[in-house]
């Protein structure tokens, strides 16, 4: 697919934060009804069924209550992997969607769906989230950093327009040490939260490419030549600077801070590095070397780019992207109160008057008493999921929300709210490191929203 994606952006009418739909307020919007199909079970569609798409797939195919009933990418090799899927499943092939960049728009038209799931590279998340909404789906993107603010409008205008909801598959969210986390913030374990820490910090250089018939090198080739992520992933670190992937930090921190319900983002500060690590690696590598063609590409995008966010309710929140180094992978959650803090770079806490003063303790203890009532409930279906379960309740709460057009658990308004990060970032580090503010694309309903996030069942 184009990376280009500018006529899109440019031809937007709906953004800015003066937006003034009368869909804004909640009672302008279209009233919701269930979805459920003629056989009772919700019919899904995929829009990208590349390693990501195919593993929503499979655990769509271990539902009894849902059926993938369509598909679309643009490589047919991708589908017939997605195909073979449903064979192992003993389940109906879905029909497939094969023409061109915007065959996914046919899909759409398919009266026999009820909700999509987009799964594509990142540039056509939003396009893709729109169209499905305006055909009246309910629907799931997966995550990214949005290209400006007027997309992230965009979002929001048409979920408030046409009334369908947009749920982020943020899956860390669901994790099972954050959700204990996020029990004990709630039971106030820390205290009054002080400040906050977490990132994208995960060693992406190797990521491998096919030229035709085998696997071979890693991080070295890319764009065409590419394969699987790096045809298009890699080339964001060509020309952009800022947090390219910010959410599966953001998203965690933003629920125990209660973002968007009863706090939100004020503004934002960023700083990027210089950047060497994928030059270096191009370099260094026994498929690249000096004279390598990659060799002479400068990179944009900083190998370590660090955001720091005021909050309204006065928390500061540092987040990190750190994809271009050598590193072990970590989030580098730290959640810090009155009363204590927890770090998951070390799997340790303290609790003052709970713990030793001025040393860390394991957390495991801690953990397994504030696990989750959700882990706790659901830990056998999840087990086998992608990402230690967190997989299977990112979709399960998702299908449970369409079955009932219910309000998505993690909304437009949070995908908004981390999608925008990005631009923001990228704005701040332009105008050396200068503070740039977040819209507020709650409308001022963030004053009296509450935090329901995995408070019942899943809702």
């Amino acid at each position: 697919m184009s990376v280009n994606r500018r006529k899109f952006l440019g031809a937007s009418l709906l953004a800015g934060a003066g937006s003034a739909l009368t869909a804004g307020n909640e009672r302008g919007m279209p009233k919701p009804s269930p979805r459920r199909s003629a056989n009772g079970k919700l019919a899904i569609g995929i829009l990208g069924v590349g390693g990501r798409g195919r593993s929503h797939v499979q655990q769509l195919l271990y539902r009894e209550d849902c059926e993938v009933t369509a598909i679309n990418d643009i490589d047919p090799k991708a589908l017939e992997a997605c195909n073979q899927l449903f064979v192992k499943a003993g389940k109906p092939l879905p029909k497939a969607y094969l023409k061109g960049d915007r065959g996914y728009l046919d899909l759409l038209q398919n009266a026999g769906t009820d909700a999509i799931i987009i799964a594509t590279p990142w540039e056509w998340h939003t396009e893709m989230a729109i169209e499905s909404m305006k055909a009246g789906m309910y629907t799931a993107t997966e995550v990214a950093g949005a290209f400006s603010l007027d997309e992230c409008w965009e979002l929001v205008n048409t979920h408030e327009s046409t009334g369908s909801h947009l749920f982020f598959l943020e899956n860390v969210n669901y994790r099972r040490d954050v959700m204990a986390v996020l029990n004990m913030v709630r039971q106030q374990v820390f205290g009054e939260l002080i400040h906050l820490e977490c990132g994208y910090q995960h060693d992406l250089r190797d990521v491998k490419f096919n030229n035709g018939k085998q696997e071979y090198g890693g991080g070295v080739e890319f764009n065409d030549r590419g394969f699987h992520e790096a045809r298009w992933r890699t080339q964001h670190s060509v020309l952009r600077n800022g947090d390219l992937y910010p959410t599966h930090g953001i998203g965690p921190v933003a629920m125990m801070a209660d973002i968007n319900r009863g706090n939100r983002f004020v503004y934002l500060t960023s700083m990027a590095s210089k950047g060497r690590g994928l030059h270096d690696y191009i370099v260094n590598h026994p498929q690249g070397g000096p004279d390598h063609p990659n060799a002479k590409i400068e990179f944009k995008l900083g190998d370590v780019v660090t955001t720091m966010i005021k909050c309204n309710n006065g928390e500061t929140i540092t987040l990190f992207h750190d994809t271009n180094l050598p590193r072990p992978y970590s989030l580098g959650f730290r959640v810090q109160g009155t009363k204590g803090l927890w770090m998951d770079v070390n799997q340790s806490l303290m609790i003052e008057g709970k713990t030793k003063s001025h040393e860390w303790t394991k957390a495991d203890e801690w953990l397994r008493k504030f696990d989750h009532p959700l882990w706790k409930k659901y830990e056998k279906q999840a087990e086998n999921a992608g990402h230690g379960g967190m997989d299977w309740f990112v979709i399960h709460s998702f299908v449970e929300g369409a079955k009932t057009n219910a309000p998505a658990a993690i909304d437009v308004y949070d995908a908004a709210s981390w999608l925008c990060i990005t631009p923001l970032s990228e704005e701040s580090i332009a105008l050396g490191s200068h503070p740039v503010t977040f819209p507020d694309f709650t409308r001022g309903r963030w004053l009296k929203n509450k935090n329901t996030f995995a408070s019942g069942d899943l809702y």
